[in-house]
């Protein structure tokens, strides 16, 4: 989370800093829970795509706490380093790797997942239909290390954008919950594509077995997969979370106390090395080039002493 010099960003992104979230997306989380309750009778979360870690900080707070605390065990995984979270185990690997869901499983010694979270999103290039389809590709690998790595009646929750094709990916995902919900919580901007699918109660089908090898889309679920057919007609039930008392996320509002001599604070935690840390780099050396050589032009442009004390003779 950064920080710029009025802050000025929206409520979820200042209300973050105040709170000690490491980035406003906790809020997400936070009302997906408030609604559906994904938090109960749940002592072991695995966060999927987790950095900069502000749902395994939701997860540690909210699961690590009560009589759970004790046994209360959380993972989080993402291909980049993440600053360390109290009561949080870390893998720094690739969801789409075995080796990846068999260390999820050592630090459950032998159990199973309770919840599965992934808020993971590539980076937006502009161009919407790309960009949807990277999305659903991350969620598909996402789902297919939860058939790992979350036991039965266990509860998925993933990012999704909503494009045209979507409801091929709620198609999928009924094949292994009989309950798929697509939420849009208050604080996830109403001017963008993103909302979450709340699957709950997992139930592969009889005879899946989980397979890193062969794509999910393959069709190896024999009549299983064949009830995927008509997905054009597939409606999933859409959930607007939230009231007219929520915090409009698309507006800027005042906190309270944010008037004069109101003061900003640092981001909760910087990012360890953030993937834009090298085009900063390279901006403010060629804005110091660029400043360099204008003063070098003015230099040279100036006329010296004594050629001004001939000319005004």
């Amino acid at each position: 989370m950064g920080k710029t010099s009025k802050d000025k960003r929206d409520v979820y992104y200042r209300l973050a800093k105040e709170e000690g979230w490491r980035a406003r997306s906790a809020f997400k989380l936070l009302q997906i829970e408030e609604y559906f309750h994904i938090f109960e009778e749940v002592n072991r979360a695995v966060d999927l795509c987790a950095a900069p870690g502000s749902w395994s900080q939701v997860l540690s707070t909210r699961i690590r706490c009560g009589s759970r605390a004790e046994n209360a065990k959380i993972v989080a995984v993402d291909l980049q380093a993440m600053a360390p979270i109290e009561g949080v185990y870390q893998i720094q690997g690739d969801i789409t790797k075995l080796s990846t869901a068999c260390q999820i499983i050592n630090h459950f010694e032998g159990d199973k997942a309770d919840l599965v979270v992934c808020d993971g999103a590539p980076d937006v290039t502009g161009l919407h239909d790309m960009d949807e389809y990277i999305q659903h590709q991350l969620l598909l690998a996402a789902l297919n290390i939860t058939t790992h790595v979350l036991k039965e009646k266990g509860t998925f929750v993933a990012k999704i954008f909503r494009g045209k094709d979507v409801t091929f990916l709620y198609a999928q995902l009924s094949v292994f919950f009989p309950s798929v919900i697509v939420a849009k919580p208050p604080s996830s901007r109403a001017s963008s594509i993103e909302a979450f699918v709340v699957c709950r109660d997992y139930s592969p089908p009889p005879g899946f077995i989980p397979s890193m090898e062969n794509p999910m889309m393959e069709g190896g679920y024999s009549e299983e997969f064949l009830k995927t057919q008509g997905i054009n007609k597939m409606i999933v039930p859409f959930v607007s979370l939230g009231d007219l008392l929520i915090y409009d996320s698309d507006t800027t509002v005042e906190l309270e106390g944010g008037g004069v001599g109101y003061k900003s604070k640092e981001a909760t935690q910087l990012p360890i090395s953030p993937i834009y840390e090298e085009s900063l780099s390279l901006r403010k050396r060629n804005a110091l080039a660029k400043t360099e050589d204008m003063l070098n032009k003015i230099v040279i442009s100036e006329p010296s002493s004594s050629s001004s004390s001939i000319d005004r003779q």
